[in-house]
């Protein structure tokens, strides 16, 4: 059984989130390594998507280069909640269908005349977003409350599982759909179900670079109880030379989504208190989880204030007291994320 102390196992993880001092070269790249960037409509910073690619990008990274890329381009997508590369597309489309849950099909073979309206109205009409397709539906969804009446984007994001629609952009916040052979490339190649899974685990496993679960190599950690599963690639780098940087991450980079892996590697709590009332919440509405190194350290509390052109660092919360180059760091990565945003930094 390989054995691993938890700064190795913090860099391989690190190292894989392209969050080391090395900068990735493209946008393409990142999501190409990443595998996949959640898409979230909160931007009390900025939205999730561009706040994952700055961490990587830096400066060079703008909005525009993501649109570009999605829209124009058509080399990434947006599948579900998350943008993707186009490439993995048809992996996604062979592996989806296959994993929804019963009641959606029972659901969907309920409202096969729903589903033949709306791509009809595609064919003929072209793209539309979900406000403007009429709902035919004979069987409403049922929820306990979040999807209730919200029948025609419930099935519009069950036929982009199931390949029937696609997203082909963004008007503002709201997605637009089309039907997948003005989106997705001809010569699109969608495998058997076990192959595609397959695949998709691998590169999951390499962009995590060490999960609990998953293929690659078995490992113990120093310090935390039970196995991990280590990437072969980022085990082979495990005792090469490392360099940090300091970054500010999205509560759904990737590195932190799983706060209990976070908590067994970084020794680091986190919790996203934005359905906190204010007065329960220790770091913030939208606190910034911060990265020096390969540790996790602290909590920036900010908040963008597009119409007053500021953006307020309300608090900057250290888990443990920081070394002077560490604060350093943070302040000069602070003064970045504000020149980035176009905003005046407002202290406290």
């Amino acid at each position: 059984m390989i054995r691993l102390d938890r700064e190795q196992a913090r860099r391989i993880a690190v190292r894989a989130q392209l969050l080391d001092a090395r900068r990735p070269g493209s946008l393409a790249e990142v999501v190409e390594e990443l595998s996949l960037l959640q898409v979230d409509p909160t931007a009390a910073v900025a939205p999730s998507v561009d706040l994952v690619l700055w961490s990587r990008l830096g400066d060079a990274y703008e909005h525009s280069d993501l649109t570009f890329a999605l829209e124009t381009e058509r080399s990434l997508a947006e599948l579900s909640s998350y943008v993707r590369a186009m490439d993995d597309i048809g992996l996604l489309l062979a592996v989806a269908p296959h994993e929804l849950h019963p009641t959606i099909h029972d659901w969907l073979a309920a409202n096969q005349r729903f589903r033949s309206d709306v791509l009809a109205l595609l064919e003929a009409e072209g793209p539309r977003t979900a406000a403007e397709i009429p709902d035919t539906c004979a069987a409403p969804w049922a929820s306990s409350g979040w999807n209730n009446d919200k029948n025609v984007n419930r099935l519009l994001e069950v036929l982009t599982l199931t390949g029937d629609v696609a997203i082909t952009g963004r008007r503002g916040r709201l997605r637009v759909y089309d039907l997948p052979e003005r989106v997705y490339p001809g010569d699109l190649d969608v495998p058997a179900y076990d192959e595609a899974r397959a695949a998709l685990d691998l590169r999951e496993q390499a962009a995590l670079g060490i999960a609990r679960t998953g293929p690659g190599e078995p490992a113990r950690v120093d310090g935390c109880e039970g196995e991990w599963r280590v990437d072969p690639d980022a085990l082979a780098a495990a005792d090469s030379p490392f360099a940090g940087r300091c970054a500010f991450l999205s509560p759904f980079d990737r590195l932190v989504h799983d706060r209990a892996r976070t908590l067994d590697l970084f020794d680091f709590e986190y919790v996203l208190e934005m359905y906190k009332p204010a007065a329960s919440r220790r770091w913030g509405y939208f606190a910034l989880p911060v990265l020096h190194g390969d540790r996790l350290v602290g909590k920036l509390d900010a908040k963008a204030d597009r119409r007053a052109g500021v953006l307020r660092a309300h608090a900057l919360h250290e888990d443990l007291p920081w070394e002077p180059e560490v604060g350093d760091a943070v302040d000069a990565e602070l003064v970045g994320l504000a020149d980035w945003l176009g905003l005046e930094l407002v202290r406290g």
